[in-house]
């Protein structure tokens, strides 16, 4: 497989023979702070995901950062598995809130597409849900940026280089995910990745 390590912002690129305990797949690379994988489906989307919810400590804000169709429904349905949570996991758009209860941490999952003032966020609950116990997911983040808490999980999907494929970065806090941001060909701080907040 192809490991990626990531050393400050730079990516290094190796080639890696096989060891003899067989690491999954989807692997990609995982370092102190951030981590980003390589899935090649749905499937290993899930179990990334999976193995994310397990750890996730209660209140933990996940905020998704990607265009649509990226899997950040799929990702949050890994997540619920990962937290014990039966409940399919299914897309908020037209509710713009879901609630999976968990034992003991329930899960939020908010579609924020739709929300463009301050107003439209407080009608949501968000609010009073990061007063909770309660981790919370978060597709299209890039709305609320300016709500969100530093100490997000920040999960940035992205097509990989065949159409199943996704690059999946977590950002540990809104630090990391600038510097993880700065490293990408073309950014442009000024123009703030085209995200649009309130």
């Amino acid at each position: 497989f192809m490991k990626n390590t990531i050393i400050g912002v730079a990516i290094v690129r190796k080639n890696c023979k096989s060891r003899q305990r067989k690491r999954p797949s989807w692997l990609f690379q995982r370092s102190i702070s951030m981590e980003q994988y390589t899935s090649h489906s749905l499937e290993e989307t899930l179990s990334i995901a999976r193995e994310v919810g397990k750890s996730l400590p209660p209140s933990t804000v996940v905020a998704y950062l990607g265009g649509l169709g990226m899997g950040k429904t799929a990702f949050t349905a890994g997540l619920a598995q990962g937290m014990g949570i039966e409940d399919s996991v299914s897309s908020p758009t037209f509710a713009l809130v879901n609630v999976y209860y968990g034992h003991p941490t329930d899960l939020v999952h908010f579609d924020m597409y739709r929300i463009s003032s301050p107003d439209d966020l407080e009608a949501t609950g968000f609010f009073d849900y990061l007063d909770t116990n309660a981790v919370l997911a978060v597709e299209w983040s890039e709305n609320i940026l300016s709500a969100l808490p530093e100490n997000c999980l920040f999960v940035h999907l992205a097509p990989g280089k065949d159409s199943d494929q996704r690059v999946i970065t977590l950002c540990h806090g809104s630090k990391e995910l600038s510097e993880f941001f700065s490293s990408l060909p073309g950014y442009s701080n000024s123009a703030s990745n085209t995200i649009t907040n309130f």
